[in-house]
């Protein structure tokens, strides 16, 4: 049979069968929802962002508005649930954990690495038989106690009740057998006195164990003191002043930039 050459409308209504063929394939071929395999990057800039029906920005990770990067989860109607980074005071990529009111109830600390922010952790202190009617001039414990330290900061409030002649306080610290003298303070005669110290735990690594004795003195023999112990517990630093210095350990793995151990 000899050869015919298609003319123009063969060629038409084949390239429109072949058109069909192609829009067939890409409508039975698997929707584009899954990554299986491979990373997704997102950089120099830009945000992934899922949004609650109402258009509320439930999961958020990137680099926000105001420059900083991290991750960030809310709840359906808008209120913080999780945050890592968005802490523009203290520069660093804080963690932390909201209540449904909106407080911060969970968080390391802004300006001291190592530690907890929140929550406060209250610091066992048990009174002894020197707490009241301590008479002699020398100093008895009249409180102690021994625990671990979560956060950076320690914070007791007390009162000393001084017979004539008054009185001296004293807070000492002791950790890996070194004794130190944490704040030392006088008492009037014949009065109450009320007194609170707020110290950075220097020297003291997260988690390591601390005794700490409040001890008191009647500064003319054979007249009484009384020391009650109203509050002690530890804090997060309010300000890069605050943080305290790293165990000598810490401070030498960091200058040579090996991660500290748990």
């Amino acid at each position: 049979m000899p050869y015919v050459p298609q003319d123009v409308l063969d060629r038409l209504t084949a390239l429109e069968r072949r058109v069909r063929q192609i829009e067939g394939r890409a409508q039975i071929r698997p929707a584009m929802n899954q990554i299986l395999n491979g990373d997704t990057v997102i950089g120099e800039g830009g945000q992934l962002i899922a949004q609650a029906p109402g258009g509320t920005p439930v999961f958020t990770v990137g680099q926000t508005a105001q420059g900083d990067w991290g991750v960030a989860l809310r709840r359906e109607g808008g209120s913080w649930a999780l945050s890592v980074g968005d802490d523009f005071e203290s520069g660093g990529q804080m963690v932390r954990m909201f209540s449904r009111s909106g407080e911060v109830i969970v968080m390391d600390d802004a300006y001291a690495d190592e530690f907890l922010g929140r929550p406060w952790m209250p610091l066992q202190m048990h009174p002894t038989n020197n707490r009241g009617r301590y008479t002699r001039s020398d100093y008895g414990t009249a409180w102690v106690g021994r625990g671990p330290i979560h956060n950076a900061v320690a914070w007791f409030s007390c009162q000393t009740y001084a017979g004539s002649g008054g009185a001296q306080v004293r807070l000492t610290l002791t950790a890996d057998g070194s004794s130190r003298t944490v704040d030392e303070w006088d008492c009037g005669p014949d009065q109450w006195t009320s007194h609170t110290v707020d110290y950075p735990m220097d020297g003291i690594g997260f988690l390591d164990h601390v005794t700490f004795s409040l001890e008191h003195r009647a500064k003319t023999e054979g007249q009484q003191v009384e020391t009650r112990l109203l509050s002690a517990y530890t804090h997060n630093t309010t300000s890069p002043e605050q943080a305290p210095t790293p165990p000598v350990t810490l401070a030498a793995t960091t200058a040579e930039g090996a991660p500290h151990a748990a």
